[in-house]
This record gives structure tokens, sequence and C-alpha cells, in this order.
């Protein structure tokens, strides 16, 4: 019989030697094998009947599911019905029409910015088998059923077509859009990018009439991308309005199918306002439109009879600082009420109002509501996800119009759903630091059914090496304000030891790097850093979301500032830690993070070594209006705002090592921002590094691994 002591013994040496088994992390590991590459089910579509749903197989052939047995039903589409109609057709996209007796297919599908894209459509009736294309003309943008599914509408060449299914014509609705003026139906630049949405007309529900956008942008200026992919440099001209600088004119029309005319909407006299979306409502010949002022911070709900053009409003929402758009506004079919989310409380929260304004009801309370779902109106329920139980967590729950919830998804952690037709049934999709997703089918009562997806093969493989322990930490700045992070030790930690450490910054709004969810490629990435002998933080410091309206809007109006204030804090943290060496830390950040790695290594050079920035804003004058303005104002009226928090006014702060990286055809954050950095930092004949990516946008998306390889040796080099 082996004693106590010795099973010790033998489990620590057994645990040794597994750890010393175990492989560290290699480039090709993290960007070229697939054994990291998750899988998630955020393709597959409820149908109608709210039981069954549809998904690509391997093959590309749709077929129908049962959500609660996963027994293969039918098929809704087979390839080879597609291929002998037309060769090597390859769907990369597809959309039912209401009776989903007609398939809208996309394929050779182009991506344009950020979510615009074009393709050819075709359109597959599934009685028949008959594969039609929708135009001949060019490819189309934003493709789209009628609600009847007789007629499909799109975008080309900035107008807005109708095809007619049964008599195979096409009409333009529109005939005076033109590259660089007029856009309808789609949006501009700095629409698409801020306003997070490309689509810009809408059916009524009744299919009578169509809303679109009508985007002036003839006085807007020009911005030019140069590509070398051939004998002389390729230029691309597109309107981009920087901050303070003219805006499109954005006009909304409705466009009446019975009757051929269209109606403009009148939105009033200002012209200098933006029109962040409009929604039909189920009464009949109603349209909603969200008109917001230049400031953003005066938002009106406005109600557009659409045989007049006429508005009146139906409210009007005013904040100190800045308002939030999203897409949860939801209209119901009771034609009384409707569903907003507000912060006007102090955090985001769920309303349940009535049109005639007579009554208000808050459905939730607590954290944040981060996504809306939708509102069940047999059973009178809200479905949500919230930052819940901490700002890191993201939970769904259910609400109803007394204000009584139900959580629907692990109690930590991050949890996304997508529910069936009814809200019969959803599916989880959910994940922690350090754990894939695992996706599963649940019903009304949150009882797991059936796993989808549990990425056991990528668990596995994360088994093989030496992963080190994601731990979560809160600290006070001598502001007496608790931030949350998350750290990274190296596999062999030795507390008697000083290990150099790598700061991961955002910092900016919207985005949170702290959050307890797989992270996928960026996440091995700093478990590669710890393998190499590093320590890796990250700290969401004031300005980032899920911590209420206060946390995130003092940064109104002085961008930068209290952010980098926070992140020093973090150095000097960092600094009363035994085991850091508070001379060796360094910083690392894309886009909004590369300009605060700018900044903390010019106006916080006392605390950082070394940093790598990539596409970074150096100065928020380069930036676009919409957002700049919306955190900033007008460089106008708060020139102080932006030029205090510029890293161009700081260069010769300069001490430590500085990558600084970008893609030459960032069309977001215009490689003029690190050009500008550059003289700078010549002017105060400061050293430095650079590395500059043709024909790259701002993700940097053909070389990503070798961007990240780049900052792996320079940190190892340097710091």
């Amino acid at each position: 019989m082996i004693k106590k002591a010795t099973w010790l013994i033998l489990l620590v040496v057994l645990a040794s030697a597994n750890l010393y088994a175990q492989k560290n992390l290699t480039y090709a590991d993290i960007w070229e094998s697939k054994q990291f590459s998750t899988r998630t089910v955020s393709e597959l579509k409820s149908m109608k009947d709210g039981k069954s749903y549809s998904d690509m197989d391997s093959e590309g052939n749709l077929i129908r599911y049962d959500f609660r047995t996963g027994k293969m039903l039918d098929t809704l589409l087979n390839k080879r019905d597609i291929s002998r109609q037309v060769a090597d057709l390859r769907i990369r996209d597809y959309q039912f029409s209401n009776d989903e007796k007609m398939i809208l297919l996309s394929t050779e599908v182009e991506s344009i910015y950020r979510h615009s894209t074009k393709a050819n459509y075709y359109v597959f009736n599934r009685s028949d088998k008959s594969l039609k294309k929708v135009s001949e003309n060019g490819k189309q943008m934003y493709a789209q059923f009628s609600p009847d599914a007789t007629k499909v509408t799109f975008v080309r060449d900035n107008n807005l077509f109708i095809k007619n299914l049964i008599s195979g014509t096409e009409t333009a609705i529109t005939t005076d859009g033109k590259k660089n003026e007029v856009i309808n139906g789609a949006n501009d630049w700095v629409y698409e990018e801020e306003f997070a949405f490309s689509q810009s007309y809408q059916w009524s529900p009744d299919g009578r009439y169509i809303a679109y956008y009508r985007f002036d942008e003839s006085h807007v200026k020009e911005f030019t991308l140069t590509y070398y992919d051939s004998l002389y440099p390729r230029e691309e001209k597109y309107k981009y309005p920087k901050a303070g600088e003219e805006n499109s004119v954005v006009e909304i029309y409705i466009y009446d199918l019975k009757s051929g005319k269209t109606v403009k909407a009148d939105l009033g006299t200002e012209k200098n306002h933006y029109i962040p979306r409009i929604k039909w409502t189920y009464n009949d010949g109603v349209l909603c439109i969200l008109r917001m002022n230049r400031y953003q911070n005066i938002l009106d709900y406005l109600l557009c009879d659409v045989a007049t053009g006429n508005c009146r409003t139906l409210m009007t929402e005013k904040s100190k600082t800045y308002i939030e758009i999203n897409d949860d506004l939801t209209f119901l079919k009771d034609k009384v009420h409707f569903i907003y989310s507000s912060e006007k409380g102090g955090s985001n929260q769920l309303y349940f109002a009535s049109l005639t304004g007579s009554h208000e009801v808050q459905l939730t309370k607590g954290g944040d509501v981060m996504m809306y779902y939708g509102y069940n109106e047999k059973q009178k329920t809200c479905y949500y996800q919230c930052a819940d139980p901490t700002p890191m967590d993201r939970q769904v729950y259910a609400v109803d119009l007394n204000g009584k919830r139900k959580l629907l998804s692990p109690a930590n952690g991050t949890a996304t759903a997508t529910f069936s037709e009814g809200f019969r049934y959803s599916v989880i999709t959910y994940s922690s630091m350090g754990m894939p997703y695992e996706c599963y089918v649940q019903d009304a009562n949150a009882k797991k059914i059936r796993v989808l997806e549990n990425n056991q093969k990528v668990k596995k493989a994360l088994g093989e090496f030496a992963i080190s322990p994601t731990s979560f930490f809160k600290f006070k700045t001598s502001e007496n304000i608790e931030l949350n992070g998350w750290m990274i030790k190296p596999p062999s930690f030795d507390a008697s030891k000083k290990y150099p450490v790598i700061v991961f910054v955002y910092g900016g709004p919207h985005v949170q790097t702290v959050l307890n969810q797989w992270f996928g490629t960026r996440y091995l990435w700093h478990q590669m850093l710890a393998q190499k002998g590093f320590i890796v933080v990250s700290v969401d410091n004031r300005g980032t979301p899920a911590r209420g309206k206060e946390f995130a809007d003092c940064i109104y109006k002085d961008l930068g500032n209290k952010e980098v204030v926070d992140q020093i804090e973090l150095a000097r943290y960092l600094g009363t830690l035994s085991y850091v060496d508070k001379e060796r830390i360094g910083v690392h950040g894309w886009s909004f993070g590369g300009y605060m790695t700018s900044l903390l290594l010019t106006k916080g050079a006392d605390y950082f070594k070394t940093g790598a920035a990539v596409a970074p804003v150096t100065n928020w004058r380069y930036y676009d209006s919409i957002y700049t303005e919306r955190y900033l104002s007008l460089p106008q009226e708060n020139a102080k705002g932006y030029d205090e928090n510029s890293p161009v006014f700081y260069a010769d702060k300069l001490r430590g090592k500085f990558l600084l990286i970008h893609g030459l055809t960032d069309d977001n954050v215009h490689f003029q921002n690190s050009a500008e950095l550059v003289l700078a930092l010549l002017k105060s004949k400061k050293q430095f590094d650079t590395f500059y990516y043709p024909n790259q946008a701002h993700s940097i998306s053909s070389y990503r691994g070798h961007v990240y390889e780049m900052m792996t040796e320079y940190f190892l080099k340097n710091l």
C-alpha cells in the first residue's frame, strides 16, 4: 500500500512531467494551422413554423432540420438543381421569401467597405426548381424580396431598382444616382461605418411602399487611396467627411408602388442633421424616422404620413453629452405600443411605451442592456442580453411586462442567443476566457435539449500546449476609480522573479478588452507571449462600455485624457507587484488602441518602455465627422479637446522603442495619421521603427500573422 505522502510526490512529478510535455505555441500553430479554428452555428436560420431551421451543408445543399431532434426533415435546395442551370455557382448567402417558396441567393460577392458588398443574385423557385438571375446589367447591392415575393429590389450604380419576377421587367425607382455625388438606397461611407448599417431602404409591411435614403454628397470632400497593383499606381477617390467638415445632405423618400409616385418626408428646414434609422410601424402608411442633430445629443422620433410626407414628433430624447444609436426600436403588431432602449436613466435599459404617449414602463433594470433580441407578443415577453452579473459577463434574459426576469443562459461568461420564430427555441452560444464556444439548443424554459457544437477538437488541441490560466483582477486608481483587468502569467511563473509586462489596450468607446469570453487568435497570441516570458495584462479604462452612462461619458469633449491617465495608473499599479519589472512595461494596440499606444509612449514615457501601434488615429481632426464629433463636438468649438490629446503634439516626449504599423489603403483610419506622426517624430529628431502594408485596409487582413510576428519579435528585442 502506497503511503499518502508518496502519492503526493508522485502527483507533483506527474504534473511537472505533463507541463514539460506540453508544447509552446508557434506562429504556424496560430495563423497557419486550422487546429484552433472554432465553429459556431451563426448561419442557421429559423423557418416560419418555429420548429425547424435551415443551414447549408458542406456540399452546398440547403437542408431543413428539426430544432428539437436535429433530424434532417427535407432538402430545401439541392446543389445539383443549381449546377444543372449554372455551372460552378458558389452560394455565399441566402434569404427566403415570406412564404418560403422562393430563395434569393447571393454569389460572387465583393466587399466594398466594412459592411457593404455587391454580388450577383439569383432567385430559386422551390416549386419548379428554376433559377433566374435577378439582373443581367451588373452586380447588385442589398437585393431583397418584396413582402409578397413577386418582386426583388436592389441598388446598382447608386440607384434603386425593382425587378418584377412575374413579367421580368426591371424598373429604376431613382435615376439621379452618380458616383461621389448622389446615392439612393445605400449609405455613404460615414453612415455605413459609424451608424453600422448599409442597406438604406425598407419595404412597408404591406408591400405597398418603399422608404429609402437619398444622400447628396456632392459637397463632401474627397479622400484618395493609392493601390500599388499595376504599372502605374491606381487611385480610388471616395467621399470622407472629416471632423468639422461638410456632411452629406440626407433625405428620406417614400415610393408608392400603386401610384408610381414618390413623396419626400418633411424633416424640417435644417439640413445639417443625421437620420440614423428609419423603421416602418404596423399602422398603415406610417413610417418612423429618427432625426438627430449634428451634436448628436437630441434625438427625435418622427412619425411620417407617407401620403403627404408630413411628420409629427412621437418623442424626443436629450442628453448632456451624446446619444448612442442602436437597432432596438420595435413597433408591435397591436398598432398601439413600441419598445425602445435608452440610457436616460443612467444605464441602457428597455422601455415599453404607447404611440399615444399615455404610458411608459421600464422593462429592465440592473446591468446595461447590450443586445435586444425581440418581443414575443403572444407571451408579452422581451428577450435581451445584458452585462450581468459583472461588466465582464454577458447573459441572456427574458423579462415580462411586470419586470419579472428569467435567466436563459449560464450564470457567468459570455452568452448570445438566436431565437426561433415564435421564441419556442433558442440557440445559445457560450464561451469564457480560455474556453471556446459551445452552441446548444434549448426550449422556452431554458432546458438544454442538445449540443450543436462544442469545439471539442479545439479544446483537445489547447490541452497539448502550455496554456496559462487567465486571472481577472480589480484595482483602484489614485482617483478612487475601480478598474477591471485580466492577467496571463508565464506557464512556469516564479513569484520570486521579476517579469516584463506587455499591456494590451483598446480603451475606446463601445469596446471592452476585459470580457469573460473566447478571443480566439488574439488570446492564443497573448498565450504565446506568456510562454516567451512576458506577463500580459489588459484593463478597461474609463470611457469603455457596460458600466453605465457616467463611466462611458466622462470622456466627453476630452477624448484620450482620462483613458491615458487610467492606463498610466495601471503601469503604476503593476510596478507595486513584487514579480513585475516596472522598468520593462510595454504596450500594444490597434486602431483606438494604436492611438492609446502612441500616447502612452509619449505622454506616458515615464512608465512605458516599448510600444507597437497599429493603424492609430494620431490627430482627431483627421478622423470622420460622426464618430469624432460625438465625443469631442466640433473642432471649431473644442480645439483644446482635439489638440491636447493628439500624439502628434507629444512626439518630442518619446523615449522608448516605438513601432508604428499601418495599411496604406486604410479607408477608415487613413495612413495620413501615421504619416503626420512620422513627420512630428522626425522634426523632434526621434528614432523609431515603421512598417507599412501596401493595398491593405484597416484590418490588414491578408497579413495578420505577419503583423503579430513582427510585434512579437519587437518586444523580444526591446523589452
